[in-house]
C-alpha cells in the first residue's frame, strides 16, 4: 500500500504534518478529513535505489523510500467561491446559533461541509481568527472576493447588537433573493443568446461553404442577376476571401467598446443607453430598483445607520446613472432632507416607490415599506421576463427563417430564370 507523506491544517486551524498509508490521495484525503484535518500538501513515498535516509527514519525504519510524485492541485487556483455556497453556509450558521451552539464551534463544524477548497481554506481562516478573539465580521473582512462590504456590515451590525443569529437568517434571505433575481434574467437572455450564436455560426458555413459553390454556376452564364443574388454573391465572397480579417476586426471591435465601457465617461453613457432601449431598459430599471429596495431594507432590519447603508447599497446597483441618484441622495439626507425628495427629484424612480418610501419614513416603518417594494418589483421583473421570453422567441424565429429565406429565393430566382432562357 502507497505511503504518503502530508501537511495541513487540523480542526483548530493550525498546522500538522506526518506520514500516513493511504489506497491512493483520495483515500488520504478522506481519511484525514474524518481525523479533523485539512489536507494542504501530499507526496507519495515508494521503494526506490535512490531512497532517502530521512524518509525511512520517518517511517519508522522501513526501507529506503524516494519522494516520486508530489500532488498539486492546480484545480483550487481556478475554483471560485459561488453566491449560492455563501448564501447555504449564512443559513447552516444563523440554524447553528439559533440553536445556541457557540460561534466558534459553529464554524468549526462547518469547514468539512463545502467541497470547495477555496472556501473550506477562507472558513478555516475565519474560524482561527474567531478563536484568537477577533470579531466574526473582521475576520470575514480579510476575504473580500468571498463576503462583500454589504456582507461584513450586516454581521458587524449584529455582533454589535447581539442579535448575530437573527442577522444571519436574513442576510440568507437576502442572498437567496439576489440569486433567484440574477437566475430569471440570465435565463431570460441565453435563448436569444444561444440563437443569435448558433445562426450566425449556420450562416458563416453557408457562406463559406455552400453558396459560393452554387453561385459560381451563374457568375458564369454571363447574365444579369437579381439584385437579392447579387448581394448574396458579393457577401460570400466577402467573408469567404476576407473572413479573417472580419473576424478579428468584430473582436477588436468589441474589445475597444468593453474597455470605453470601463472608463467613468463610457460606463455613465451606457447605462444611460441601456435605461433606453425598448423592453431591455425598463427590465433593467426594475431590477435595480428591487436591489436597491432589498439591499437598503435588509441592511436597516439588521440595524446598519441610514447613511452607511445607502453607501453600501449605492454600489450593488449596476447602473451609474442610478448610483449617482443615491449618492445625491445620501447628501441631502445628510443635511436633514428626507429619502423620498430626492428620490423623487431625480426622476429615476417611479412615482409609487417615492411615495411608498415617504409613507414608510412618516410612519416609522421603512424596512418593511422597502421589503413590500422589493416584493412588488420582484413580481414585476417576473412578468416583464415572461414577457420578454414570449416576445424573443417567435422574433428570433423570424430572424432566423428570414436569413434563410433570403438565402434559398437568391438561389432559386435565377435558377428559374435560367429554365426560361433555355425554353
Amino acid at each position: 500500500m502507497p505511503v504518503f507523506a502530508y501537511k495541513g491544517l487540523d480542526g483548530k486551524g493550525k498546522p500538522t504534518s506526518g506520514v500516513r498509508d493511504a489506497e491512493s490521495p483520495k483515500a488520504l484525503r478522506t481519511a484525514l478529513r474524518k481525523d479533523g484535518i485539512y489536507l494542504t500538501e501530499m507526496r507519495e513515498q515508494r521503494a526506490g535505489k535512490n531512497g532517502a535516509a530521512a524518509v525511512a527514519a520517518q517511517t519508522g525504519g522501513a526501507a529506503d523510500r524516494g519522494l516520486l510524485q508530489r500532488e498539486v492541485d492546480f484545480g483550487k487556483y481556478f475554483q471560485r467561491v459561488k453566491p449560492q455556497e455563501v448564501a447555504v453556509f449564512t443559513r447552516q450558521l444563523a440554524t447553528l446559533l439559533k440553536a445556541g451552539i457557540p460561534l466558534a464551534e459553529g464554524l468549526a463544524a462547518l469547514v468539512d461541509q463545502s467541497d470547495n477548497d477555496k472556501f473550506k481554506a477562507a472558513l478555516g481562516d475565519i474560524k482561527q481568527k474567531v478563536n484568537e478573539g477577533k470579531a466574526l465580521a473582521d475576520s470575514m473582512g480579510d476575504h473580500p472576493k468571498i463576503f462583500p462590504e454589504l456582507y461584513v456590515n450586516m454581521i458587524r451590525a449584529g455582533e454589535t447588537a447581539g442579535n448575530l443569529d437573527s442577522v444571519l437568517a436574513r442576510l440568507a434571505d437576502f442572498l437567496d433573493a439576489q440569486i433567484a433575481l440574477r437566475g430569471k434574467v440570465s435565463n431570460a437572455l441565453m435563448y436569444p443568446a444561444l440563437m443569435v450564436i448558433l445562426g450566425s455560426i449556420i450562416m458563416t458555413i453557408l457562406m463559406i461553404a455552400v453558396v459560393p459553390k452554387i453561385t459560381s454556376i451563374f457568375e458564369d452564364s454571363g447574365k444579369s442577376l437579381p439584385w437579392n443574388t447579387q448581394l448574396l454573391i458579393f457577401v460570400s465572397h466577402l467573408v469567404s476571401d476576407w473572413w479573417f480579417v472580419i473576424f478579428p476586426m468584430f473582436g477588436f471591435i468589441i474589445f475597444l467598446l468593453r474597455r470605453w465601457v470601463k472608463t467613468a465617461n463610457g460606463r455613465v453613457k451606457w447605462d444611460k443607453f441601456v435605461l433606453r432601449i425598448w423592453v431591455i431598459g425598463p427590465l433593467a430599471r426594475k431590477v435595480a430598483i428591487s436591489r436597491f429596495a432589498k439591499t437598503l431594507g435588509t441592511m436597516l432590519g439588521a440595524g446598519v445607520a441610514l447613511l452607511r447603508a445607502m453607501e453600501i447599497t449605492k454600489d450593488i446597483l449596476g447602473n451609474k446613472v442610478l448610483e449617482k441618484v443615491i449618492e445625491e441622495a445620501r447628501v441631502s439626507i445628510r443635511e436633514g432632507e428626507s429619502i423620498a425628495a430626492p428620490l423623487k427629484r431625480s426622476g429615476q424612480f417611479p412615482p409609487i416607490v417615492t411615495h411608498m418610501i415617504a409613507v414608510g419614513e412618516r410612519s416609522g416603518q421603512l424596512e418593511e415599506m422597502l421589503e413590500n417594494v422589493a416584493r412588488a418589483y420582484d413580481r414585476e421583473v417576473d412578468l416583464q421576463v415572461s414577457r420578454l421570453t414570449t416576445l424573443l422567441e417567435p422574433v428570433m424565429i423570424l430572424v432566423m427563417a428570414g436569413a434563410v429565406a433570403f438565402v434559398v429565393f437568391s438561389i432559386l430566382m435565377p435558377i428559374l430564370e435560367m429554365n426560361e432562357w433555355i425554353t
